[in-house]
Formats: structure tokens, C-alpha cells, sequence
């Protein structure tokens, strides 16, 4: 995989945030101001770096972007907001930016002010070591309670021109479908329109984080960033054949991504797929996915490959659509366990046991009442989960 793509630099350092002293200051930057695209947290609470972004990317183009780790920002009232302002104007003024260029995110702790001055202290240094193959650093600065460095890339023809597309996210806890769910970052050295790119953006993000999650919770700072170099020199993407062929690189970088997330959820030891078929519309069919896999009481089921359907089913149920109990099907690694709402019988369940007892496998539920089809990808829910997140400090 190659860890670079033109028109960007990247850096990653500690600045004291995290008391472990790991990288926790990072920094994705352009060689100049290029269109950018956003999604952020659907959380009414939301921290002051995700405030301060909203507003700037509305322009749509930006600089760069500063991230830090081990410390959210998030219900720190004026004084966090103007914490930021001061980190981005630091930043800029390293870059020879216009501040208005920069954007921020932040991840971590909540309700803790950040550690000020170590950072600022810190900001030339992360401005100077910011270089074309600094991607590994950046994806690691970025982690709080991550296993790892999570990084997606992809390449596709335009005619004559290759475009490339590298990202990398963190998140292990917090996930859910409701808007970014994470901090997530991707860049293109594709000329992409900048309106247009925000659009697919927006519809891209709904058919990949949106269809995963972890725990079903969502952060105050959930933010994901798409920016465009333009390195590539291609003529300018709005839509078309070449439009269609980088939303779907787009796409598989997103799927990659979200996907890495849910495998790598604290304590997550299974990674499920959740299919709905014969919905009546594709809406409720993602609902009815959605809802399955981010029940607390099918989680824990999936952790101890316990097939108890009748938790899919009540489940089903309470999301409030129309369905007629009597026609539900229901399959687990590829088992028929349910037919026309009840016990398939023989030694279905013992045969789906074995099946959950993989590492990975499918829940495909049919409701017969339409055409329409929704997918889900989630993981079980551990003690592991439950110790972890008890103790969780930066």
C-alpha cells in the first residue's frame, strides 16, 4: 500500500495530551487551498473542534487540518472554542495559511480542557516535520483506544490518469450509525468539483459508516474529511463514467475503513453481517438492520455464539414497521433457523451455534412484505467491552 498521495504532507508527534506520552498531535496538510468535503456528528452536544469545522468548511476548501488525541474538547464551554481557535491560528501561522483555512478535530477524554501550552509549544515542530511520507505518523497520532492504525487506499483509471485515494480512522468505541461515527480522513489527488464531491460525500458516508457500529453510542466529535489536491491534473469531477469510477473508489475506501472499525471494537472477537431482504422500501429494510445489530441483547448473543432467535425477532418487532410475524425468515451462516416466523426445527440451532462460533458470518432476515434490501455491519459485544470502557483514560 502506498502510504502517500500528491499535493499533501503529514505529521504526527507528541505534545504531553496523553499521559502514556504516545503521539497525540497531528497534521494533514495541503500545498495550498483545495476543495474540501465534511460530515460531522448528529450529537446535539457537540465538541468545540467540531463547532469551529462546521463553520469553516462551509467555504469549502481548506489548508489542513489539526488533530489531537487523548483529550475530546468537548464540553469545555467559550474556553475549549477559543483552545481551538488558538491550536488552528498556531497551525496556520507554521503553514503561512489563512486560519480561516485550517480546521480541527479532536478525540479523547470529555469535559477536560486541553493542555494548552504543551501544544502550542509543540505546533512549529509539527508543522516542520510535516513531509509526503509522514502517513504512518499521522494515522497513529490520531488513536486513543484503538489496537491500531487503521488505513484504506485505492487507485482507479481516468483515460490516461490514475487518481489515488489514502485515508485512515480511528475508532473502537462510540461507533454507531449516526453521521461520521469516528475521525476519519482521506485524501485524493483527483480534481474533484468541490459541490459535487460534498454530495457524494454526504450519500457515500450513509452507505458505510452509517451501516456499521460497535456499541449503538455516538461522540460529541465524530467528524470525516475528504480533501482534494487536484495533483492529478485530470479534468475537474462532477459525475459521468469518471465521476462514477471515483465515487466507487471512494466507497471501497469508506467500506474499508468503517469495516477495519467494527473488526477492531474493544473487545470485539466476531464480525457479523446483518442483510434484510423484502422490505417494503430500502429505508426501513437499513432500519431494520440497524436496529438488530446494535441490540445489547443480540450483541451478547453473538459474543456467546448463542442462537437465540427469538431476540432477532423481538427486536424486529419493536422498530415499529408493518409485518406480518407469520412470514419471517430467518437465516444465520447460511442455516435456516426460522420459517414463517417460528422454529425451523431438526438441528437448525445447534448447526447455526457452530456457524457463530466463526469469526465472521451473516444474519439474513426476510420479511416477504417487498423488494427491498438493507445491510448492517456489526460486531458482538464482550466483558471485555464492559472493563475496558469502565476504566477508559487517555
Amino acid at each position: 500500500m502506498k502510504l502517500s498521495v500528491a499535493g499533501f504532507r503529514f505529521a504526527g508527534i507528541s505534545s504531553g495530551i496523553k499521559t502514556s506520552g504516545r503521539p497525540d498531535l497531528a497534521l494533514l496538510a495541503a500545498d495550498a487551498d483545495i476543495p474540501v468535503a465534511a460530515v460531522f456528528t448528529r450529537n446535539r452536544i457537540k465538541g468545540a473542534p467540531v463547532t469551529l469545522s462546521q463553520e469553516r468548511a462551509k467555504a469549502g476548501l481548506a489548508r489542513a487540518v489539526v488533530v489531537n488525541s487523548g483529550n475530546a474538547n468537548s464540553c469545555t464551554g467559550k474556553p475549549g472554542l477559543e483552545d481551538a481557535q488558538r491550536i488552528t491560528r498556531g497551525v496556520a501561522r507554521g503553514l503561512q495559511a489563512d486560519e480561516r483555512r485550517v480546521l480541527a478535530a479532536s478525540t479523547g477524554i470529555i469535559g477536560v480542557r486541553l493542555p494548552l501550552d504543551n501544544i502550542l509549544e509543540r505546533v512549529d515542530e509539527l508543522c516542520t516535520e510535516a513531509r509526503p511520507d509522514g502517513f504512518s505518523d499521522f494515522a497513529t497520532a490520531i488513536l486513543t483506544s484503538d489496537r491500531g492504525p487503521k488505513v484504506a487506499y485505492a487507485e482507479v483509471g481516468l483515460g490516461r490518469t490514475r487518481i489515488r485515494l489514502l485515508g485512515c480512522a480511528k475508532g473502537a468505541a462510540m461507533v454507531a450509525p449516526n453521521m461520521a461515527t469516528t475521525l476519519a480522513f482521506i485524501g485524493t489527488d483527483a480534481a474533484v468539483d468541490g459541490r459535487w464531491m460534498r454530495g457524494v460525500l454526504r450519500e457515500e458516508v450513509e452507505l458505510t459508516f452509517n451501516d456499521a457500529s460497535v456499541d449503538g453510542d455516538t461522540s460529541t466529535n465524530d467528524s470525516l474529511f475528504l480533501f482534494a489536491s487536484g495533483r492529478a491534473a485530470n479534468k475537474p469531477l462532477d459525475g459521468g463514467p469518471h465521476g462514477r469510477a471515483f465515487r466507487s473508489a471512494l466507497r471501497d475506501v469508506l467500506d474499508d475503513l468503517a469495516s477495519q472499525i467494527v473488526t477492531n471494537g474493544i473487545g470485539a472477537t466476531r464480525t457479523v453481517t446483518i442483510e434484510v431482504a423484502g422490505a417494503t422500501d430500502v429505508k426501513t429494510a437499513r432500519l431494520v438492520a440497524r436496529r438488530i445489530g446494535s441490540s445489547v441483547m443480540v450483541k451478547t448473543a453473538l459474543a456467546g455464539a448463542n442462537p437465540d432467535w427469538g431476540r432477532i425477532l423481538s427486536v424486529v418487532g419493536n422498530t415499529g414497521i408493518d409485518l406480518d410475524a407469520d412470514r419471517i425468515d430467518l437465516h444465520i451462516g447460511g442455516v435456516h433457523l426460522v420459517k414463517g416466523g417460528v422454529s425451523a426445527g431438526g438441528d437448525s440451532e445447534a448447526r447455526a451455534a457452530a456457524a457463530m462460533a466463526k469469526e465472521t458470518f451473516t444474519i439474513r432476515l426476510h420479511l416477504h412484505a417487498g423488494h427491498a434490501e438493507g445491510r448492517h455491519l456489526t460486531c458482538d459485544l464482550t466483558s471485555e467491552y464492559a472493563t475496558i470502557t469502565a476504566e477508559q483514560r487517555p
